[in-house]
């Protein structure tokens, strides 16, 4: 009987990333496109991890899920609805969004980050 492994490395060499970008519709500037390289699936699909990165651009989210993120490479912004001040997000910061965030990410230098998604 074959077991899951207990330790798993987010090793981009073994895992095939999936391009796309953000929904033409919520996109405000540039043509930002993205790479997700998905390691873990879990929970019945309710927790995920991986690395994702983004080209410049900016466009609306909308978070219905709870998100832990790390910056590795890059600088974005995100601006939040109803507040004044942006986040700029660089290389180490350390951050979570809960669910009913909404605003504006904006890539200024193509983002790179570690990610851990868990859906309601």
């Amino acid at each position: 009987m074959a077991t899951e492994p207990l330790f798993v490395p987010f090793d981009l060499a073994t895992v095939e990333p999936d391009d796309g970008g953000p929904d033409p519709a919520r996109v405000v500037k540039g043509n930002p496109r993205t790479r997700t390289w998905l390691i873990e699936e879990r929970d019945g699909d309710k927790i995920y991890s991986g690395i994702w990165e983004a080209t410049p651009g900016t466009w609306r989210v909308v978070y219905d899920e709870w998100e832990y993120c790390t910056i590795l490479s890059g600088v974005s912004i995100l601006h939040q609805d109803g507040t004044e001040a942006p986040r700029i997000l660089r290389a180490g910061d350390t951050f979570i969004i809960r669910p009913g965030f909404t605003g504006l990410w904006e890539v200024v230098e193509t983002t790179r980050k570690t990610f851990v998604i868990h859906l309601p």
